[in-house]
């Protein structure tokens, strides 16, 4: 079963910012992940509850695992995503 996706609002507006033909690769990658836990995730360090990172082509997808729910804390150009 996969599991459940939890929007912040701050990663809403990230992703309206892009572009929409990016937008839908970042969901594909996003889903691609739920269902299969396939991809390039990466535990960051330094973060604490731990906070995780998808790699979708330029982007990079911060999240929080919390069991059965993903909570996607932004959507960020990967220039932008570690400040």
């Amino acid at each position: 079963m996969p599991k459940k996706i939890e929007w912040t609002p701050t990663a809403r507006a990230d992703l309206r910012r892009i572009n929409r033909e990016t937008a839908l690769r970042i969901l594909e990658g996003l889903a691609r992940f739920l269902f299969t836990e396939e991809g390039d995730v990466k535990l960051l360090k330094g973060t604490e509850p731990k906070q995780y990172r998808l790699r979708v082509g330029n982007y990079r997808i911060r999240f929080y695992d919390l069991g059965n729910t993903v909570q996607i804390l932004s959507v960020r150009h990967r220039r932008e995503a570690y400040r």
